[in-house]
Formats: structure tokens, C-alpha cells, sequence
């Protein structure tokens, strides 16, 4: 089955950065859209950035212009730069690949900590 495993989030004082990676495995036929979705308590999840297969990037307007999506297709990666950090972006971000595993479907990972301190 098709596997995401994320890494870089962490503690980090507001105007900072971060870099968060997510690598899918498994098996994994054939990849779409990558993306990362983020979540505070008690929200729902939130659309943050999107990638295509062809390298077309949106963004969520609250973070246009700090935050860029990139990815590697040799290493089934998307990575999520993020700069001048605020408060408001402490969530747990997850990445997502909509990919043909078993069935096309979109496919999560576990999700990593950003927490961003004034």
C-alpha cells in the first residue's frame, strides 16, 4: 500500500523558518497532485498547497507569498518551504498524494508539528 512519512516540523519562533518533506512509498503506479493540508484543534482540515504532476502550485491565500511547494519526482517527494513564519500557522501538517496505489485515491501521512512561538 502506499505509504507517505513526513518530517521537518518543530518549534520555531515567529518571522523563522521551516522545511517539511514528505516521501511516499509502496506501491505506487502512478502519482497526481501532491499536496499538504493542515489542521489546528478543532478545525477541520485545511487546504495549504498543491502540486501537480506537472509542477503547477496553488496556494491557500493565507500563506501566499511565505510558503512554497516544490517536489522531486525521482524521489516520490514534495517538500513544503516555509518562511516568515506566524502564530496562526502552528497546526499538524499532512501531506497527501492523490495516487494509483490499489485504487486511485488520496492517500495521507501521519502528519508532523509545527508550532510557531510569538
Amino acid at each position: 500500500q502506499v505509504q507517505l512519512v513526513e518530517s521537518g516540523g518543530g518549534l520555531v519562533q515567529a518571522g523563522g523558518s521551516l522545511r517539511l518533506s514528505c516521501a511516499a512509498s509502496g506501491r505506487i503506479f502512478s502519482i497526481d497532485i501532491l499536496g499538504w493540508y493542515r489542521q489546528h484543534p478543532g478545525n477541520q482540515r485545511e487546504l495549504v498547497a498543491t502540486i501537480t504532476s506537472g509542477g503547477s502550485a496553488n496556494y491557500a491565500d493565507s500563506v501566499k507569498g511565505r510558503f512554497t511547494i516544490s517536489r522531486d519526482n525521482a524521489k516520490n517527494t514534495v517538500y513544503l518551504q516555509m518562511n516568515s513564519l506566524k502564530p496562526e500557522d502552528t497546526a499538524v501538517y499532512y501531506c497527501y498524494v492523490f495516487a494509483l496505489g490499489s485504487t486511485w485515491s488520496k492517500y495521507w501521512g501521519q502528519g508532523t508539528q509545527v508550532t510557531v512561538s510569538s
